[in-house]
């Protein structure tokens, strides 16, 4: 195949960037340079900003041949909070056009745009256009289908729960903007069938196929390999935001009544003190912050298995992947993707229930030939 030009256009990138979907980008991003394709990647430092609480990341000396192009204005913070409220790209949308169409490329990827540019960015260039789900955005304001803060959502009430959070309503979503937009699509990709299933639940009509998310290989000297024990007794692993819908909640009393093991927690949120106190009298559980990421593969390469306990929808869960790559099994609660990725892998259990959740625990400890299958097989498949 020849060479093929891309550009990736993302609210987040790294170092700017929030959760999963920014370094999902950067990762395809450097996968397509290294099988010789060329990537530039447009994305949003003001909406990165808006969000931060801590100084702004200092700049990687390299970019792995990637072309990183990052948005600013002197609108600041506005920027992001005008693309919110409007749906267009108020303050970069003459130089995001610029870009899109000066006819450099061969696909534009969208990825999360709901502040670098919303709906109203879909428009820009003439190249194939190909848009990546990471989330739920395209039917759920809030992103992540989580209804009122506190259920999966099972049925829309979105004007009532939009409103019950701290966030205002988008204008925009009532009318057939978004649905004109939508139509400057060539494809839609979802990154698990049971994300696909959602968005046509919650009434997405255009087709969409499914492309799950994907590691780099670990290279041939990956340090956690060699590395000890990061604890020294046997350990459960959660990696995640410290936030309700992580379940998180659900699973530390579940140690009350598991000796044989202890539950390290790898991550920080704005639950973090509460679940803190929840453990308080558990010396079994202990919670790191959250970890660098060339931290993590020794912490999961020496767990007894990844606990996934989240409790809302979703779309796919690289965490379980990670686990996967490093030879450990998951388990992980019956509930979104994860039953999809647990059983086409073969690489763990599933739970609903706390007393589920303690055998599926008893199981992987008490039995090393089983641990080990699990593990093979999840290796093997991812």
């Amino acid at each position: 195949m020849s060479a093929l030009r891309f550009c990736m256009v993302t609210t987040f990138y790294p170092p700017y960037n929030y959760g999963g979907d920014g370094i999902g980008v950067q990762r395809l991003a450097r996968a397509l340079v290294r099988r010789g394709h060329e990537v530039a990647v447009i994305h949003d430092v003001d909406a990165f900003n808006a969000l931060r609480s801590g100084p702004e990341p200092a700049l990687p000396a390299d970019t792995d041949g990637v072309e990183v192009v990052r948005l600013r204005s002197r609108l600041g913070v506005l920027s992001p909070i005008l693309t919110h409220q409007t749906g267009r790209p108020v303050a970069h949308g003459a130089r995001i056009r610029q870009l899109l169409d000066s006819g450099r490329f061969d696909v534009i990827n969208f990825h999360n745009i709901s502040l670098v540019g919303g709906p109203g960015i879909l428009s820009a260039g003439s190249a194939l256009k190909v848009y990546t789900a990471h989330e739920h955005w395209l039917v759920c304001p809030t992103h992540v289908l989580w209804r009122h803060g506190r259920e999966p959502c099972s049925g829309r009430e979105c004007t009532l729960c939009v409103l019950r959070r701290p966030r205002p309503l988008q204008y925009w979503r009532y009318g057939d903007f978004l649905e004109r937009q939508l139509e400057h699509v060539d494809l839609f990709l979802a990154v698990s069938e049971f994300s696909r299933r959602k968005h046509q639940e919650f009434g997405f009509e255009p087709p969409m196929e499914v492309l799950p998310q994907f590691l780099p290989p670990l290279r041939g000297d990956d340090p956690a390999a060699e590395a000890p024990p990061p604890h020294e007794r046997p350990y459960f692993l959660f990696v995640g935001r410290l936030e309700r819908i992580k379940g998180l909640e659900d699973i530390i009393p579940v140690f009350r009544h598991y000796e044989d093991a202890d539950l390290l927690v790898a991550g920080d949120g704005s639950d973090a003190a509460a679940l803190k106190r929840l453990a308080a009298e558990l010396p079994r559980v202990k919670f790191l912050g959250s970890l660098p990421t060339d931290e993590l593969p020794r912490y999961y390469r020496h767990a007894l298995g990844l606990i996934v306990p989240s409790i809302g929808f979703e779309t796919f869960g690289i965490i379980l992947i990670e686990a996967f790559q490093q030879g450990i099994p998951v388990i992980a609660r019956r509930l979104g993707p994860f039953p999809e990725i647990v059983e086409q892998a073969g690489g763990g259990l599933l739970f609903s229930t706390p007393a589920e959740l303690l055998t599926a625990m008893h199981r992987l400890q008490s039995d090393p030939a089983l641990r080990r299958q699990l593990s093979d097989a999840g290796e093997q498949a991812f």
